[in-house]
């Protein structure tokens, strides 16, 4: 890739570069202004020439920041170098501000002096109006990569630019007053002088003490809460907070969601509103935390099963019940099987209250508990006769009921603890789900009459197409 077109694409490059033209400028204008202002006696030019030494301090002041900005983060600067470019720019103000003032009192005191000779001749103007046309087109051009980088010191050095453009208007002003016979009209463009640096500094100044105080972008604030509250599965937005660090938007944002999401989908729900937010603002770099929030239509069983999830503790066959205007709650409940009794029942006590605590304290609440299953059994396939058998008994039982058809990819595997077997079977779509499992728990207990040594037996009921 040539270097044209690194720079072309490289918003460092292109600031870099931007800032380096802005410094050739400035010494050219300084230079021919100060040898135009001793050679007419102009103070309005001296001011200005002396406004453009200002400018050329300020360029390399900015080249130098847009530099020490790009930096990535370390040690010592957590979130990068960005600032610098704001320490610069209110390096500038400082400058604008002590040029406004030496200007004034030159031109004040120069005020209440005699007249005073000055030779305006057509050289002179010909310097500010080449100035006007050098300025113009580098402020347009320093505030178009400024906009592009978000760079607070070239958009300060633009500003510069745009500055120096109305003060040579000015003292052209000024010295035409002076050739039309108004002695102190040089005097007064002088001061005008001041006061549009003064006036330049101060909106500078403004916005970089802004950012240097961690002010708000306000213009982003609604934006960025309309992206988040877009985001699916963001409920709320509970707090934002934004910062800008020379280019870049910094900030926290805390996004409610419901509780009973999975740690998993509220993390996908995060990097969502993140992308989100990148592909409206590529420079902002905002932290997402999550709050959970319970909503109003979770169900009973939900709410059990957070309150035993957080517990890391596997409940099933929960039985929720009203009984008169009384909460009735039975569950059964999963633990290591080699845990003592005492330390299981402590556990259990626990949750108990746990759930009296979501729901009240006036609900009843009974758990049974059960030993977990091993998590990882050795296993292998039963013996050829055992698998037939198996097939055998479990079509047989599945045409007694009339519901369970077409038993296939019948699976059967001896461990220590005893069989476990798996199959597949079809059941009418118009079936319902309580329907279906009362079918398959009816083939699961006959076979297990059959077969007292089946550990675990799972049907997995899939839908007949020809029903």
């Amino acid at each position: 890739m040539s270097d044209t077109t690194h720079t072309a694409t490289d918003p460092a490059a292109r600031k870099a570069a931007a800032a380096k033209a802005s410094i050739a400028a400035s010494a050219a204008l300084t230079l021919a202004k100060l040898v135009a202002g001793l050679a007419s006696g102009s103070l309005a030019l001296i001011s200005e020439a002396g406004h453009s030494a200002a400018d050329v301090a300020a360029t390399v002041l900015t080249y130098v920041a847009v530099r020490q900005a790009e930096k990535p983060a370390d040690e010592r600067h957590h979130y990068g170098h960005g600032k610098v470019e704001s320490l610069a720019a209110l390096i500038e103000t400082g400058l604008l501000f002590g040029l406004a003032l030496v200007v004034a009192g030159q031109a004040a005191r120069r005020l209440g002096e005699p007249e005073v000779e000055i030779d305006a001749g057509w050289p002179i103007f010909a310097v500010l109006f080449f100035s006007i046309v050098v300025d113009f087109v580098r402020a347009r051009g320093l505030r178009a990569v400024a906009e592009e980088t978000q760079s607070d010191a070239l958009a300060a050095d633009a500003l510069h630019f745009a500055s120096d453009l109305v003060s040579s208007a000015l003292v052209i002003l000024g010295l035409a007053a002076t050739r039309a016979g108004f002695a102190q009209g040089d005097a007064l463009a002088a001061i005008g002088v001041a006061a549009f640096i003064a006036i330049a500094g101060y909106r500078l100044g403004r916005r970089t003490v802004a950012t240097l105080l961690d002010a708000a972008p306000q213009e982003l604030v609604p934006q960025i809460q309309e992206i988040l509250r877009a985001t699916p599965g963001v409920i709320a937005v509970e707090s934002l907070r934004l910062r800008t660090a020379g280019p870049k938007v910094m900030g926290e944002a805390v996004i409610g969601v419901a509780r009973t999401l999975p740690l998993e989908r509220a993390a996908r729900i995060k990097e969502d509103a993140n992308s989100a937010i990148l592909r409206a603002i590529p420079s902002a770099q905002i932290a997402l935390a999550t709050r959970p929030i319970a909503l109003d239509d979770e169900t009973v069983i939900e709410r059990i099963l957070l309150v035993a999830a957080r517990r890391r503790i596997q409940v099933h066959h929960i039985i929720a019940q009203t009984v008169g205007e009384r909460l009735s709650i039975t569950l059964d409940m999963e633990l290591d099987g080699g845990m003592s009794h005492g330390r299981a029942h402590q556990i259990a006590c626990d949750l108990e209250q746990a759930i009296r605590e979501e729901f009240g304290e006036s609900i009843e609440i009974e758990t049974h508990i059960e030993p977990s299953e091993p998590q990882l059994l050795a296993g292998q396939d039963a013996e050829p006769q055992t698998q037939r058998a198996i097939a055998d008994a479990l079509a047989r039982h599945a045409a007694r009921g009339g519901k369970v058809s077409d038993v296939h990819d019948v699976r059967a595997r001896e461990t220590a603890e005893g069989l476990v077997v798996n199959y597949h079977c079809c059941v009418d779509p118009q079936l319902s789900v309580d329907a279906t499992h009362a079918a398959v728990d009816e083939v699961e207990r006959a076979m297990r009459g059959e077969f007292p040594n089946i550990l675990r037996i799972a049907g997995h009921a899939e839908i007949n197409d020809h029903s």
